[in-house]
């Protein structure tokens, strides 16, 4: 078990975070007005049952004893480098002490311990330090030295065991979740704030470097010649640093069923490795959705730009827009080809070649969504919308 409560958490736990321990700290003040309160209690009922002695003095020197342990455990337990497992077991011990010497100072067939409900200081420390693991071992213990000695157990003593049992393991689980919950809490603020970093980031990014970019791209390219390439190299930045923004505001997931991808990112990492120049625009914050979800609309949008590349060739143009909304995100996927006759996709259906509807309409249609074409001299357009509810 740990040293020392201020740097280390239960064997076999990982560190705990300061929230946890300031939760521990005050589980333990809380504890104090405890000890308080079943010392009093243990020092009245003592001078109550003073006749039932057979030693007196040695009766008051223990209870004066357990009085000096009370004040001296307060002191001990409030600071946390004093709070280490030697005082915990001493603690206990203490109590097992006093309990095992109460035959001896009443006498064989007494009926109550010395310090009586004064065991629950130790018991408390116990769990809150080593949480349900801490309570069993010492409600075991205490329970044990409690009934051996006993010519006979009766429904009383057998009660206050029971609860002592099931009190000690209830308090150290429970003990232990509010620390838990106090170390998720600070993950989630942590993560919550470094997305709003790298949200405040990305806008930064988005409104100088990428906008100049996209500028330098477009002016390269009207200008022609050596201009031209210095657009081409510009706007392959761009889209590299557009697509390592998004790596960085991806939401973070499992690898399991439901888990969830940021949509908009996968839609730039495919464009960016497709044969096909493509210019991609999406909204500037992550777009999260099932993995599913996010893996069958990134297949239907290379659908849509691998029939650019079959019917239009390795020299086309395409454009994919990316628009997120409450509800629902809208892709549209635009070339500059020559269009596509009317009737010509009816025409493969009905031959039997269902690649458009299998591999467009038919991945989104199963989304829930809609997939709709259109095409004319300036080229062909889908707009696929997604559900993201």
């Amino acid at each position: 078990m740990s040293a020392d409560v201020s740097s280390r958490s239960p064997r076999g736990s990982a560190p705990r975070a300061d929230s946890a321990l300031a939760v521990e700290d005050r589980l333990y003040s809380a504890l104090a007005i405890v000890r308080v309160v079943v010392t009093i209690n243990m020092v009245g009922l003592n001078a109550y049952r003073r006749d039932n002695f057979s030693h007196p003095d040695v009766a008051l020197a223990i209870v004066l004893g357990l009085v000096a342990w009370t004040a001296a455990a307060i002191w001990l337990y409030r600071d946390r480098a004093r709070r280490t497992s030697a005082v915990l077991v001493v603690d206990l011990a203490i109590v097992l002490a006093a309990m095992a010497a109460t035959p001896w100072v009443k006498s064989e067939h007494f009926n109550a311990t010395i310090p009586g409900f004064w065991v629950m200081g130790a018991l408390l420390a116990w769990a809150i330090h080593w949480h349900w693991r801490g309570g069993l071992v010492a409600a075991a213990l205490i329970s044990a030295s409690d009934l051996l000695p006993r010519a006979e157990i009766d429904q009383s003593n057998y009660g206050n065991v029971f609860l002592i049992l099931i009190g000690g393991p209830i308090v150290g689980f429970m003990c232990e979740s509010l620390q838990r919950m106090a170390r998720e809490r600070d993950a989630a603020e942590r993560t919550a704030a470094a997305a709003d970093e790298r949200t405040r980031l990305a806008r930064a990014v988005h409104d100088g470097v990428l906008q100049v970019l996209a500028m330098t791209q477009r002016r390269g390219t009207a200008a022609g010649g050596e201009w031209a390439d210095l657009g081409r190299l510009a706007g392959e930045q761009e889209r590299s640093l557009r697509s390592l923004i998004r790596q960085q505001d991806t939401v973070p997931t499992a690898s399991g069923p439901g888990a969830q991808v940021d949509l908009a990112g996968a839609l730039e990492a495919m464009a960016t490795a497709h044969p096909v120049r493509v210019e991609v625009a999406t909204p500037g914050a992550a777009v999260p959705v099932d993995r599913h979800v996010a893996q069958e609309t990134v297949a239907a949008v290379k659908a849509c730009l691998d029939n650019v590349l079959t019917h239009v060739g390795p020299d086309a143009s395409a454009w994919v827009l990316a628009q997120s909304a409450a509800a629902a995100i809208t892709i549209s996927v635009r070339d500059d080809g020559p269009g596509i006759e009317a009737g010509r996709l009816e025409e493969a259906a009905a031959q039997g070649r269902l690649g458009v509807s299998s591999s467009i309409r038919g991945r989104i249609e199963e989304l829930g969504g809609t997939a709709v074409m259109q095409s004319g001299t300036w080229g062909t357009e889908w707009e696929l919308t997604v559900p993201l509810a």
